[in-house]
């Protein structure tokens, strides 16, 4: 069965130009150029699969009650690594500020709707 729904052209155009314009908004363009210079260091993104790796190990340990002194100072060690990286806080702060901004946008569509955008967006399977 084709659940395909088709929109009226004003409400097209409206969508393409609330995409085009989220899209080349100051946050969602600053996060695509931290995010491209976080793919472009190759120190970086090891030290936060490390990171990762060892969260994921501590977590494993501490399920099993395993986790020593030495697990919990390696991983803040990594943990302080990652902090004092410019290019990954870079890439962290413009993430928290898209999500902000973007938040933002869903609260003004929920307002002008009337509704919980987000919330009716997430459950069709939308964005």
């Amino acid at each position: 069965m084709d659940h395909t729904t088709t929109l009226a052209p004003d409400l097209q155009a409206a969508t393409e130009t609330l995409a085009d314009n989220l899209l080349n908004s100051e946050p969602l363009v600053r996060h695509r150029q931290a995010q491209a210079a976080l793919q472009g260091d190759a120190i970086a993104r090891k030290l936060l699969a490390s990171f990762s790796a060892a969260q994921a190990d501590v977590r494993r340990r501490q399920a099993r009650g395993g986790v020593t002194q030495a697990d919990i100072e390696q991983l803040r060690a990594l943990q302080r690594q990652v902090q004092a990286n410019a290019v990954i806080m870079r890439y962290a702060e413009t993430q928290q500020g898209a999500i902000a901004y973007l938040r933002e946008v869903n609260q003004e569509i929920s307002q002008w709707l009337g509704i919980d955008f987000a919330s009716l967006a997430r459950r069709s399977g939308c964005c």
